[in-house]
């Protein structure tokens, strides 16, 4: 056999030969590093459609067709954030205007309830991104410590086993010590991709959200030019 299997060989009989506590600790461990990749795997896929998506939808706004064509495209209840805001945005300005004359007061508040809808949209999309985060979280801050856990009732069994044996042999020892510190290990190969992956999607949530905030910023804008254009004048049946 080569080394390779040899190694394999070595992890599986320090697992079958641990004590059954040990053993649930390096269970448990490797249930919450399958559940932490499962997040990390899911995020990468989700954020790299997401900023697709986001890319596609900004160059369209940016194409210089109207803001109203590219909302008539996105549909009503579009599933993206950013063609959901437009859609929004379009939505509360056409209510505004159909209503006739818009004066400086009203105009006020149309603004203010384009900007509470769009925040609205923005706290929503973010608790949806950090969504599984938690996980990484308490993956990545508890898995050193459980497998410390398992570590130290490891070694102490280990030390009972010599006491007993009066045999302080390396050949005795080592097995033991071995076992033990295999959790340590477990635990620190839950921990450290946890951690890695809690730090990058806690980034990547927090530039999404700005993001959203930006464009809900540019909508604002277009808005508010809109209403400044029209304040004081006809309403469209007189046009």
């Amino acid at each position: 056999m080569g080394e390779g299997a040899h190694a394999g060989l070595n992890l599986v009989t320090l697992f079958m030969e641990a004590d059954w506590v040990v053993k649930g600790v390096m269970i448990g461990l490797a249930i919450a590093s399958l559940w932490s990749w499962a997040v990390i795997i899911d995020k990468l896929f989700r954020f790299t459609a997401m900023n697709s998506a986001a890319d596609g939808f900004e160059r369209q706004v940016n194409s210089g067709r109207s803001l109203e064509e590219i909302g008539a495209q996105a549909g009503d209840h579009p599933e993206q954030p950013l063609p959901l805001m437009l859609v929004t945005a379009l939505r509360d300005w056409r209510e505004a205007r159909a209503k006739g004359t818009i004066t400086e007061t009203q105009s006020a508040l149309v603004i203010n309830r384009i900007d509470r809808s769009l925040d609205a949209i923005i706290a929503r999309e973010a608790r949806r991104i950090e969504d599984g985060l938690g996980v990484l979280a308490v993956v990545a801050t508890a898995s050193p410590f459980i497998g410390l856990f398992g570590t130290v009732w490891g070694i102490m069994n280990a030390f009972q086993a010599i006491a007993a044996e009066q045999n302080t042999n390396l050949a005795t020892v080592a097995p033991a010590i071995s076992e033990a510190l295999f959790a340590t290990g477990i635990g620190l190969a839950a921990a450290i991709p946890a951690y890695i992956g809690y730090n990058k999607f806690t980034l990547d949530a927090s530039k999404f959200t700005g993001r959203l905030e930006s464009f809900a910023d540019d909508l604002g804008a277009a808005v508010a030019r809109r209403i400044s254009d029209r304040i004081g004048g006809p309403a469209d049946g007189a046009r």
